[in-house]
């Protein structure tokens, strides 16, 4: 079997580096949408004296999440911050006491059955802690729990540089197992997946020692082969299974859930303590010591690069996760999120991207393409603005991993065109869906006046 992706330097410089824990910030800002759905309700006033661990933000709809003080303090703004997505999110500034003072109401959850598993997992305020921010009670809520064959634990960590991932693995092994034992408990599933990478050799040995004293758990090593990490190629590189177009890991069979996410869920049914803070990489070429950290949540991106140790140029571009999938932030003020596994920071040289020149035709971006997809006729689709074409070419299914530009010799953008394309497709089919309704009522319109002619005859 051939396995299409990339082969990409690891860097992974801090991959033995424990993470150092970061004295607290004078402020933290907070912002109420760290996670894939609605943004939470804010809970709490201007002015008010909160402490760690305190419910700040209330999940609001089906898809969302509970968000927490991640320091003790007093409320002193209730205000929006323009976050990296360009959207304008409500926010809760907290100036910090230093005290780090826990909330007195904080305890291990009472937990019986599936219904208060998923709750107590809510509660916790825990979405995907690998970068994908779904708030994880709802991937865990399954309708059908025997519909649910495996449960694939994402120990990928494909991007270069993030190793926060990797340390979980190192330092918290025995809370990914307890975590393991907590979904076996409550749900009922009794095969479990490790997918990791063969770069990580201290990290499998760690997993392979613990899951040969629990029964039903296999560690996959794989290839380290980018983007191993994504869910759908995670899937069929353990379970051999083709998630659909459309379709979701449970389709086939599996849950898939992120390796710190795992551990944190169980550390939280041990302690109560809700997501407060995160493990992430501080690395790239603008920095002077590459290491890993714990920060809290809302803590600035500005104060975590000064108590990590400074930079040693001041960086081009500054990345929320790798240099393949990270996003670009708009500024240093902008804080640590949920989903937060690592800042890059990056030198002009490392920032700055290569000349594009004209398309030669020679197939690598196909060829490279996890989904088996065609960067060239898309990108030749979105120039003509066909949007059918853009449909048959299933420009939707991209993952916007970005092996196409990875790969592409002329450096062309063939990422950025897809997501364009994606833009595109979406016109294209609100396009047709209104054209279809027109048809629709002009045809009810047509058979209305038919009926009032023949009622009319004499």
């Amino acid at each position: 079997m051939r396995l299409h992706g990339i082969r990409v330097a690891h860097k992974k410089h801090t991959a033995d580096c424990a993470p150092e824990r970061l004295a607290v910030p004078q402020y933290v800002t907070i912002p109420m949408s760290m996670h894939i759905g609605k943004p939470a309700s804010i809970a709490i006033h201007k002015g008010e004296d909160v402490k760690v661990g305190q419910l700040i933000g209330e999940a609001d709809g089906f898809v969302s999440s509970n968000i927490h003080a991640s320091v003790s303090g007093e409320v002193r703004q209730i205000s929006e911050i323009l976050n990296a997505h360009g959207q304008k999110i409500p926010c809760v500034v907290i100036q910090a006491d230093g005290k780090q003072t826990l909330y007195d109401k904080l305890t291990p959850p009472v937990v019986t059955d599936f219904e208060s598993f998923v709750r107590a997992v809510k509660e916790s305020g825990v979405v995907g802690l690998g970068g994908a921010g779904f708030p994880s009670f709802v991937k865990l809520n399954v309708y059908n729990l025997s519909a649910v064959e495996a449960v694939v634990i994402n120990a990928a960590e494909c991007e270069p540089y993030i190793t926060s991932d990797t340390r979980t693995m190192i330092d918290k092994a025995e809370y990914v197992f307890k975590g393991i034992e907590a979904i076996r408990r409550f749900m009922g599933v009794k095969r479990f997946i490790i997918g990791i990478e063969n770069n990580k050799q201290e990290a499998i040995q760690r997993m392979q020692t613990l899951a040969a004293q629990s029964e039903g758990v296999e560690v996959h090593v794989l290839p380290a082969l980018y983007p191993q990490g994504g869910e759908k190629v995670l899937v069929y590189h353990t379970m051999g299974r083709v998630i659909p177009k459309g379709g979701l890991p449970l389709d086939v069979g599996a849950v898939v859930i992120n390796v710190t996410t795992l551990a944190f869920i169980a550390e939280y049914l041990e302690t109560g303590k809700p997501l407060v803070e995160k493990c992430l990489t501080v690395d790239g070429s603008a920095v002077k010591t590459p290491k890993n950290v714990i920060a809290p949540i809302g803590m600035s991106i500005r104060d975590v690069i000064e108590a990590a140790g400074g930079l040693k140029c001041e960086p081009a571009k500054v990345l929320y996760g790798g240099p393949m999938m990270g996003i670009t932030v708009p500024d240093m003020d902008e804080p640590v999120l949920k989903n937060t596994n690592a800042l890059i920071f990056m030198d002009k040289k490392e920032a700055t991207p290569p000349k594009t020149t004209a398309c030669i035709g020679c197939g690598a971006c196909a060829a490279h393409c996890p989904f088996r997809l065609d960067p060239r006729a898309i990108a030749r689709a979105y120039r003509l603005g066909d949007g059918a074409a853009l449909k048959t070419l299933c420009v939707d299914l991209c993952m916007e991993c970005g092996c196409c530009s990875y790969v592409c010799p002329a450096h062309r953008p063939l990422v950025q065109t897809n997501i364009l394309g994606k833009g595109k497709l979406k016109e294209y089919l609100f396009s047709q869906q209104a054209q279809q309704k027109q048809e629709t009522k002009a045809r009810q319109r047509k058979d209305i006046q038919e009926k009032q002619a023949k009622e009319a005859k004499p």
